[in-house]
């Protein structure tokens, strides 16, 4: 709950997408009073003043008041708010306590069994699984949280706490969750991202390692046993491991390949051919998302969970096959080891669609797996280093607007080919999110 120091003093909200607003729209219905504040200007962000002037916050777009925040009782920061911005300065020289919505969001759910999600890549897809294998098992009816895009604090408000809460946690959220205790938490798998944000892989990965900052003996960890970097980023930490693998069956969750099974604590769960996504890296969401639910739930309802479950909305998303080449929507892939899982998963030539804003890591990583590309297009900001990076692996080609993209891509492929929209970048420089990236694709591919 919200520490007796708060109660009744403004609380200060920095940053004010999604998060932000459930955020302060949270605070003023525990009866603190609101400041809230963004640096930038738009019509979403004066969309979102409005809903927040409407519920009593008092709202500043364009700038901040340094000195105000230093006074708050609190500082809620969203995550794309850097430690080295100055509101977020100003608050710990002043002594202020700084948490993420994240944190709020938990601490108003203490009823509520979180079981917590991180990593590199698949954070997304294993949230929603568990969500949903939560609610194919009568565990629990809400929807999946956190920065899978339904804020915790928008949970925390509905008025009726659920029993149990799949939550998706960025490092960025993970930096400011002091509180946050997960029932069960999952490490998907760990790689170099956010490398334009972080000074080090060892700083990105020591946000992860936060997830872990209040383990208990009765705390479950589910970690990717595959990955060298996950498992001894777990070495040490209080409570139960249950790794899953697809190299070893000892594992607690584990593929059997040779005979098709999931298998979950040594007994087979589910053939791999009921099970809807395709490639291996689904295979382990899968795995980590049975392992992460309790481990008395009903294998039954787990099976029928996997069985149904269907692919995320820009996460190797078809979005439909035009004179036999099939367009697939994967703009959540926001990184050079996302785009990498992506690329495994082709089984035909592809046109691949890469760029954005660069974050950090070298795409030269992406070279091995190009021996099937009919072009790489590169697009964005990052296009130059891109073209650089892959100079000789594939054919190239620099892209303009994402109209003239997909133009190029259409010309190139072949029936048969797939074309892949798998930035390995983020969307800064032309679009709001990987969201909107992704729907005017598929906004384009729809009109072909």
């Amino acid at each position: 709950m919200i520490p007796a120091a708060w109660r009744g003093r403004e609380a200060a909200v920095v940053g004010l997408a999604r998060s932000g607003r459930a955020a302060g729209l949270l605070l003023r219905k525990l009866g603190n009073p609101v400041y809230a504040t963004d640096a930038a200007t738009s019509p979403a962000l004066e969309e979102t003043a409005r809903a927040l002037r409407d519920a009593g916050c008092e709202v500043q777009l364009g700038g901040h008041d340094l000195a105000r925040i230093g006074r708050a009782a609190v500082m809620v920061v969203s995550p794309g708010v850097p430690p080295s911005a100055p509101p977020y300065r100003a608050a710990l020289d002043a002594g202020v306590p700084v948490i993420s919505e994240l944190d709020l969001g938990a601490r108003m759910l203490p009823a509520t069994r979180l079981l917590c999600v991180t990593g590199s890549n698949g954070k997304t897809t294993t949230t929603a699984l568990i969500a949903h294998l939560l609610r194919t098992a009568g565990l629990s009816d809400a929807e999946a949280a956190g920065n899978i895009g339904n804020p915790i604090s928008d949970v925390a408000a509905g008025g009726r706490a659920p029993a149990w809460l799949a939550v998706e946690c960025s490092s960025f959220q993970l930096h400011d969750a002091p509180s946050l205790a997960p029932a069960a938490g999952v490490l998907t798998n760990l790689s170099p991202n956010h490398l334009d944000r972080y000074h080090s892989l060892a700083e990105y990965y020591g946000d992860k390692a936060l997830l872990f900052r209040n383990a208990t003996a009765e705390s479950r960890w589910v970690v990717n046993g595959d990955d060298r970097a996950a498992t001894d980023l777990v070495a040490g930490v209080a409570g139960h491991l249950e790794p899953f693998s697809l190299e070893t069956r000892l594992a607690a969750g584990s593929f059997d390949r040779a005979a098709g099974w999931l298998v979950l604590r040594g007994t087979p769960l589910l053939q791999r051919t009921e099970f809807p996504l395709a490639g291996d890296h689904n295979v382990q969401n899968a795995l980590a998302a049975a392992l992460a639910l309790p481990p008395d739930t009903d294998r039954a309802a787990l099976a029928e969970g996997l069985r149904t479950f269907r692919a995320l909305e820009h996460r190797l998303e078809p979005v439909r096959e035009v004179g036999g080449v099939r367009w697939i929507n994967d703009s959540k892939s926001t990184s050079v080891a996302a785009t990498l899982v992506a690329l495994r998963s082709m089984d035909r030539p592809f046109v691949l669609l890469l760029g954005g804003r660069h974050k950090g890591a070298p795409y030269t990583d992406l070279r091995p797996l190009l021996a099937q590309a009919r072009a790489v297009i590169a697009y964005g900001e990052a296009a130059p280093e891109a073209l650089k990076d892959l100079a000789g692996a594939a054919p190239l080609e620099r892209g303009g607007d994402f109209a003239d993209v997909l133009a190029r891509a259409r010309r190139i492929a072949r029936p048969g080919d797939t074309v892949l929209l798998s930035p390995a970048c983020s969307s800064y420089d032309m679009f709001p999110n990987y969201e909107e990236r992704g729907r005017t694709f598929k906004r384009l591919v729809e009109a072909l």
